[in-house]
């Protein structure tokens, strides 16, 4: 194996394995470095599913990349022949006046996006087995729908070793020495050297870069999937929704997959956690279920009586709730892609192509300014 390369990427889950395929595919010599084995359980990226939707409450900024992030995970799936991606449209839930549906709403016209604005009772005709209060509004993004995380993540770990990535998995990265020269990264075992390194660990990215004081914690979230009759909440008849309630929790959730059941997490919440440390199961807390099966109650309540299976899983969050994604204010060798906040994994297509970008020409098309750390300052 050989000792240096054009970039290495540190952290290869969703975000670093699409950067590394892009990377490979420029013909760079790519190392893809992961303290587990991706796709894995280990970090952000699995549970199956994830939502990707184009209207966004979280900031026009988000919006182009939503689309470009889709239109790539489109050229995936047509280039290596595996399903990534479902259309069942995503449905947001909350009331009139909350921000968030007023948000998403008027980034759906500045864009001119697909878009049906449904009334609570519009809602229950066409989807019988949702209950929602009288006083809802819904936002049916058409264009919209699933991926699916673990196969996203095995698809750019195809297309980057068909271009000749090497990979080092089951590998813990000790340490990350930036220079203007380029940068050192130190295995227990093996010293690699670089032009570049991308540095996309997850929860645990603060940890790697300690001298930049990232704002970024580790949180334990949990999702469950509830029993539920075919005919109301198969893909095929069911949307993916986000619901946002009055008192400012928020939810989202899948239509049953395959038969799997309704999948339901809550987006806010959690439990800080330290993000080397194993995780610890479903159910260990008595909120782990609780607090989903009430939601189920209220909202999709012939639903609610037999929960299937749970899991856990990382989140990854700043303060903001948006990205970190820039160069090393210091040693643009090294390029930081970080705090997704549980709203990111749409979007490693696109982050992919972007760190594509700032390690080729320091400079990227997609307009990231948003995501700098001198937000923080």
């Amino acid at each position: 194996m050989r000792t240096s390369y054009d970039v290495i990427v540190v952290g290869s889950g969703a975000m670093g394995m699409s950067a590394g395929a892009q990377l490979a595919a420029q013909g760079m010599r790519t190392l893809l470095i992961d303290a587990y084995d991706p796709p894995h359980t280990n970090g952000s990226h699995h549970g199956d599913t994830r939502l990707i939707r184009h209207a966004y409450s979280e900031g026009l900024t988000y919006v182009p990349l939503a689309l470009r992030a889709h239109e790539l995970w489109h050229d995936l799936e047509a280039s290596t022949g595996i399903k990534l991606f479902n259309k069942t449209g995503v449905l947001s839930i909350g009331n009139a006046g909350t921000d968030a549906i007023q948000r998403k709403l008027a980034s759906a016209e500045a864009f001119s996006l697909p878009v049906e604005k449904l009334s609570s009772e519009e809602m229950q005709y066409r989807w019988k087995g949702l209950k929602v209060p009288e006083s809802a509004w819904g936002c049916l993004e058409t264009d919209a729908g699933v991926l699916y995380s673990e196969a996203c993540v095995h698809a750019y770990r195809q297309q980057a070793a068909a271009y000749g990535a090497e990979f080092l998995m089951n590998c813990r990265v000790i340490g990350i020495d930036p220079s203007e020269a380029g940068v050192k990264v130190t295995t227990a075992h093996e010293t690699f050297y670089a032009h570049k390194c991308i540095l996309t660990t997850g929860a645990s990215i603060y940890k790697h870069c300690s001298s930049l004081q990232l704002p970024v914690r580790a949180i334990r979230k949990t999702v469950a999937w509830f029993d539920a009759a075919e005919q109301l909440f198969a893909s095929d008849r069911f949307p993916g929704f986000v619901v946002h309630e009055s008192d400012g929790s928020e939810y989202y959730g899948f239509p049953s997959i395959d038969g799997q059941g309704i999948k339901v997490g809550r987006h806010d919440t959690g439990v800080t956690i330290d993000p080397d440390e194993p995780l610890v199961p479903f159910g260990s807390y008595e909120e782990d279920e609780a607090v989903i099966h009430n939601f189920m109650l209220r909202y999709m309540p012939s639903a609610a009586a037999f929960l299937k299976r749970g899991s856990v899983c990382k989140y990854e969050v700043t303060p903001d709730e948006d990205f970190i994604i820039q160069q090393h204010p210091v040693f643009p060798s090294l390029i930081l892609a970080g705090g997704f906040s549980g709203h990111g994994f749409k979007f490693a297509s696109v982050v992919g192509e972007i760190i594509n970008q700032l390690a080729s020409s320091g400079r990227t098309d997609h307009d990231i300014a948003k995501f700098s750390l001198a937000r923080f300052q």
